[in-house]
């Protein structure tokens, strides 16, 4: 197995990055937009009846049946990839955006109003900052989940770790396809690890000690 990695180290390393790459781009843009959707959703609160029921069909949806999917509408390549991984990182970070920005103490949005703050004002300042410590823990959620479906997504030419476990699978019984399969499936491990670990920092960061107190 060492002798495997070091062989193939330069190989793995541009991988492990294009895995990140993809998770971390894919689950920017799923954060902005799930947060954008959930501040409608709170302003126009019959939207979240329907907005959970998306969601929970939309976590049902095996991850290999949607990247199939896909593949009728576009090549294969990165692009079907980043579609995929994008919509299952949406997910986890609606629901939890939704609940944190519900979750702000109604009489801080009337002071914030008293004080003359507007709507944009008082949601940047006020509730976003409330709310930040459940919205990144949907983050840390769906970066994880990200992660595997991104590993998925290699059945479509999509970029990563994924690729040695594809090629594993389809050379079983080979010399090297155990190898193949076990360097793509750790590479995927210890790239959550620390992914989850940056954003754990991110969170100490960004998220007051009153909060977090």
């Amino acid at each position: 197995m060492w002798d495997f990695i070091v062989e193939r180290r330069e190989a793995l390393l541009y991988n492990t990055f294009q895995h990140a790459n993809l998770v971390v781009q894919a689950v920017l843009v799923a954060t902005v937009i799930a947060v954008l959707l959930a501040v409608l959703i709170t302003r126009v609160p019959r939207l979240e009846g329907p907005a959970n029921a998306i969601s929970a069909i939309g976590l049902t949806i095996p991850s290999f049946a949607l990247v199939s999917l896909l593949l009728t509408f576009f090549s294969f390549g990165s692009l079907p990839a980043f579609i995929a991984v994008a919509f299952y990182a949406v997910l986890p970070v609606l629901r939890n955006a939704v609940v944190g920005l519900q979750g702000v103490d109604a009489t801080l949005l009337e002071s914030a109003r008293g004080m003359g703050m507007s709507e944009v004002t008082t949601l940047v300042r006020v509730r976003l900052p409330l709310a930040w410590p459940v919205i990144l823990a949907g983050v840390r959620v769906s970066m994880q989940m990200s992660m595997g479906v991104a590993a998925i997504a290699a059945y479509v030419g999509g970029p990563g770790l994924g690729t040695y476990i594809l090629k594993g699978l389809t050379q079983i019984g080979g010399a090297n396809a155990i190898n193949y399969a076990l360097v793509g499936t750790i590479g995927v491990v210890v790239v959550a690890l620390l992914a989850d670990l940056v954003l754990l920092l991110v969170g100490r960061a960004t998220i007051s000690k009153g909060i977090r107190v």
